[in-house]
């Protein structure tokens, strides 16, 4: 979508406007993100996809917050971000956003129910026992709360991600291929869980370089050198495919939007 009404900003959990992202200087500058405009409804799971190079990790840290466009604007959960000073900045991001890796990103020494709540200790939020076992028990994770990370499978692990990312009640979950160092089964419990997050209310935006875990979202937004080049709804894994192997065109110039 390439325009937006003004009453209609709060109806996104995250909006980008215009959004470019260079970076170096001079005959060195690379343009990572060109122009991109794109908002994702509350409650809704997103799906971005492209080739290698296309832009999909520095659009995921510009939504997130965790970079800062070279031009444009992003809100996230109806704040501007580009006027946050850096405190204000992380502040945000540890209320407002959750967060899922692909590496899991653990802490090793500490236990399931203590891994959950670590984003409520470092908010310094009081750690309600009650609503750590209730988002455990989402996950599936409600027999393991002692357990640590070196303990669990790596669908589990992930899983305490996803509770971890949940418990501060964001207004996003972001997922930077979060099911790419999962075997199948494992992959497709936590894309399950990541389905049922959106549907609870969360949005969920999630970059991901796979068809089959693209066809879980609700839309696909495809990328290609920094651009936006075409989005799909209620996507099928033949239909994220099919688009996918149509974007070398546009890397060679041929424009594809249907």
């Amino acid at each position: 979508m390439s325009t937006f009404q003004a009453a209609a900003v709060t109806d996104y959990a995250i909006l980008l406007k215009s959004v470019s992202r260079v970076y170096g200087k001079g005959q060195s500058a690379v343009t990572a993100l060109r122009d991109v405009t794109v908002g994702c409804p509350r409650g809704s799971f997103t799906a971005v996809m492209g080739p290698s190079g296309s832009g999909k990790s520095t659009f995921l840290h510009c939504a997130a917050g965790l970079d800062r466009p070279t031009r444009g604007s992003v809100v996230l959960g109806g704040v501007e971000l580009s006027g946050l000073k850096e405190a204000e900045l992380t502040k945000l991001r540890r209320e407002r956003a959750g967060f899922v890796f692909q590496a899991f990103n653990l802490v090793p020494a500490l236990d399931v129910a203590e891994n959950i709540a670590l984003p409520l200790r470092l908010a310094g939020k009081r750690v309600d026992p009650a609503w750590i076992r209730q988002v455990a028990a989402q996950v599936g994770l409600q027999d393991r709360m002692r357990h640590r990370p070196p303990e669990l499978s790596g669908g589990q692990q992930q899983r305490v991600a996803i509770a971890r990312a949940l418990v501060m009640k964001p207004d996003v979950v972001f997922g930077d291929e979060p099911t790419g160092a999962l075997d199948t089964t494992s992959g497709r419990q936590v894309l399950t869980l990541l389905r049922d997050a959106a549907r609870s209310g969360h949005t969920v935006v999630m970059v991901t370089h796979d068809p089959s875990a693209a066809a879980m979202a609700d839309r696909v937004v495809f990328l290609a050198d920094g651009r936006l080049v075409g989005e799909l709804e209620q996507p099928t894994l033949r239909t994220v495919a099919s688009r996918m192997a149509g974007l070398g065109a546009w890397v060679e110039g041929i424009e594809v939007m249907p």
